[in-house]
């Protein structure tokens, strides 16, 4: 029986089962069960997708200070997205699967240059091997954010489906990794413990046991710190989530009235455009901004002014004068000697400050560098 048809018994079985305390354990092994398996399935796309035999991966170098991804259905304008927004030449056609590898695109906004790429459209059954749906969402794993490109006259079952396919490949999205610490040791047997005031929800200690069990984890600390549930701990145990922001692009809103748009309104994380007539791309691009938490830092050389023309971009979670050192060249970093700092970071302007000092957006650093 092949790894397909063990997910499709597994997942039958546990539609099956009632949800409830008694049926907690079982539900958490054949959820076990079954992330091991897609990882397997998983792991043999990834081998298959370097353009030996079979499917050809997609092979985009990555260029920028951030990726961004687009994700959807076929025919639900990704192309026409890509091309008005980076003026790059992807394929536009009124049939479905106009596109079928990776295209990319550049913009500038704010001083930063952001990596656009359409990706081919994903269907049904994506995240088991159908279509290049593997190509697909591996080339999404190494996005800094994703778009969604939903067609808005269906957006809720589209967006559930993609989600699903997803959610199925190991990306989460807009969601934090859970405060659950697993570390495996030699001896001691299993040490499970849950922090005062954290709620299991849809398991216990003994199904989270049984699970240990499935994964042949028989010595290992296991520290639950937040309101967990069983496909959290799972995510942890596997130890490959990609945990990554998501905003879905409602488009063609130049279909639907006003009373319908207030409706779609009520999706989280959405932002409504017309890729064809240019509607509300500003608004898109402010949300891309927004949702990938970029910071500009300034340089100053010294006895000069700042240089606002072309700023160091850092992720907000490396934000360190370190960081921003290595992101200059590597070089910098064993010739540091001190970093003046200027801006909402600093107590006092300018503040002397050490590797370890934390940025803020539109800071300006002066290196001052060893001598000799």
């Amino acid at each position: 029986m092949s790894a397909l048809q063990k997910i499709a018994e597994i997942e039958a079985e546990m539609a099956r089962t009632q949800k409830n305390k008694a049926t907690n354990a079982h539900l958490g092994l054949l959820k076990a069960k079954l992330a091991k398996l897609r990882a397997t399935i998983v792991s043999e796309g990834t081998k298959g997708s370097g353009g030996g035999g079979g499917q050809q991966g997609f092979e985009v170098s990555k260029t920028g200070d951030a990726r961004v991804g687009l994700i959807g259905f076929p025919s639900v304008g990704k192309s026409t997205l890509l091309n008005k927004m980076t003026g790059s030449a992807s394929e536009v056609a009124s049939y479905e699967f106009t596109t079928l590898t990776c295209v990319p695109g550049v913009f500038n906004y704010k001083g930063a240059k952001i990596q656009l790429l359409d990706l081919p459209g994903i269907i049904e059954g994506a995240k088991d091997g159908k279509g290049r749906g593997k190509q697909v969402i591996s080339v999404a794993y190494s996005c800094s954010l994703i778009l969604i490109v939903l067609d808005v006259m269906k957006p809720i079952l589209h967006k559930r489906k993609i989600e699903y396919e997803l959610e199925g490949f190991g990306i989460r999205l807009n969601k934090k990794p859970p405060n659950i610490l697993f570390k495996k040791r030699e001896k001691g047997g299993i040490a499970l413990n849950v922090s005062p005031g954290c709620v299991l929800k849809d398991c216990d200690e003994e199904s989270i046991m049984g699970v240990l069990r499935e994964y042949r984890i028989s010595n290992a600390q296991v520290s639950i710190r937040c309101n967990a549930t069983m496909d959290d701990i799972i995510d942890t145990l596997e130890g490959n989530r990609k945990y990554c922001p998501c905003i879905y692009v409602m488009n063609k809103i130049d279909q639907i009235t006003i009373e319908e748009l207030d409706i779609i309104a009520e999706v989280p994380h959405h932002v409504p455009i017309c890729a064809h007539h240019e509607w509300n791309l500003d608004g898109l691009v402010e949300m891309i901004w927004r949702y990938m938490s970029l910071l500009r830092i300034y340089t100053k050389p010294r006895g000069q002014i700042p240089d606002y023309t072309a700023p160091v971009i850092l992720p907000a979670d490396k934000n360190r004068i370190e960081d921003f050192c290595v992101r200059i060249h590597k070089s910098l970093l064993a010739q540091f000697k001190v970093a003046l700092v200027w801006g909402m970071s600093a107590r006092h302007n300018p503040q002397r400050c050490g590797k370890d000092h934390e940025l803020m957006d539109e800071d300006v650093v002066q290196i001052i560098k060893k001598v000799g």
